[in-house]
């Protein structure tokens, strides 16, 4: 990377603009940039969970890959119409799902966001996570995006819920179930 990004301030989007990495300049509130936004968010709340686990925790390396692939996610939406989330990291997504979800028993009940910090964090990570989709899915109405880069934030929110669950789990932990009010 050497001395690219030697200055942090530019000044040119002192005019409410950016710039994309093809080098149009955008509306920092437009669709794209509340998407790009929102998967930064989604990443950094990623990097928080970790910071939340021991290092040692399975879950850090796949999390961590799953920053990559967010980063990734980002650079292919300031880059329209290139693609760098692939059909394949959603198939990961998945099994990455299935095998933390195989010692989980079935819900009977809907969980409430808690059970300790770090599947709190789990479950706010899901939920920004599911704010990004929802951008990604109102930019996809009106510009191009990667289907598989849509997809994969849907997978990822999944793959976050179940991971909320296996952390409260830890450690003689409980889920947090919701009791409805008669």
């Amino acid at each position: 990377m050497g001395n690219r990004l030697s200055k942090i301030y530019t000044r040119t989007g002192d005019d409410g603009t950016t710039g994309l990495t093809g080098g149009d300049r955008v509306r920092k509130d437009c669709p794209r940039m509340q998407t790009i936004g929102a998967v930064d968010e989604t990443n950094s709340l990623v990097g928080l969970l970790i910071a939340e686990l021991a290092s040692d925790d399975p879950l850090v390396p796949m999390l961590t890959a799953i920053q990559h692939d967010l980063f990734d996610l980002g650079g292919e939406l300031s880059m329209p119409p290139h693609a760098l989330v692939h059909e394949e990291r959603v198939d990961w997504l998945e099994q990455r799902t299935d095998e933390l979800n195989a010692d989980l028993p079935p819900l009977k009940n809907f969980i409430l966001p808690g059970g300790s910090r770090a599947a709190a964090t789990c479950h706010l990570l899901r939920t920004v996570c599911r704010r990004a989709e929802r951008e990604m899915v109102a930019l996809a109405g009106t510009d191009t995006v990667n289907p598989a880069g849509q997809r994969f934030l849907n997978r990822l929110s999944d793959l976050l819920f179940v991971a909320a669950r296996v952390i409260a789990r830890r450690n003689g932990g409980q889920e947090v179930l919701w009791q409805q009010r008669k």
